[in-house]
Formats: C-alpha cells, structure tokens, sequence
C-alpha cells in the first residue's frame, strides 16, 4: 500500500504537504512529527483542549466525516473560532480515503 499525503496549511499561509502518512495514524500525531506550526497537541489526543483544531476543505468534509459529541464539546471552548468545517485533528484517523486531504491549521485565538 502506498503512503497517503496530507497538506496542512499553516496559519502563515505556509503549506506543507506530507507525503508519507501512514494508514492509521492520526492527523495530530502526523503534524506534530512534521513540524506544523500551530499543532500542538496537549492533552494527546485526548479530547480535552483544541490545540490542534483545523478546518477542513470543503470538498473533503464528507468523506473526514463529522466531528462526534465528545469532539464537538471540546471545540465549543474555542467557539469564537469555531466553523462548520472545525475538527480537532486528534479525532482524523489517516485512511487511504484520505489522500490528497487538505486543511487548514486555526488561528491559536
């Protein structure tokens, strides 16, 4: 199987695309060991902070799926930068569905 790339535009308007994801990573874990600015990541995935909410592309939003109750809780803290296309980046498992995935780091408030 091959890798499925990801691009993560940065809140400088900086893209980097990353060519090597691996099925079953999360997108939080593959932007933290890409250096995207703006991920961070602090609970670990734990639902519990939005440090790593981005928005994705339109086109993709069907196939990422939305946001379940927990993950929509947790992006109500950051509800003044909250969108229709929010989701917490721990929540989005890489799949093969995904290649080509594009989304946006939020502005950290």
């Amino acid at each position: 199987m091959s890798a499925i790339t990801v691009t993560f535009v940065q809140a400088d308007g900086v893209e980097k695309e990353i060519a090597d994801a691996e099925p079953g990573e999360s997108l939080m874990e593959l932007a933290k060991a890409n250096g995207v600015e703006g991920i961070l990541g602090d609970c670990g995935g734990g639902y519990a902070c939005a440090t790593c909410h981005v928005y994705v592309d339109p086109q993709w939003l069907d196939v990422v799926g939305p946001p379940d109750e927990i993950e929509e809780m947790t992006l109500d803290m950051v509800s003044d930068i909250h969108t229709s296309s929010s989701r917490l980046c721990c929540q989005i498992q890489v799949r093969p569905e995904l290649d080509g995935l594009r989304v946006t780091v939020a502005p950290s408030e």
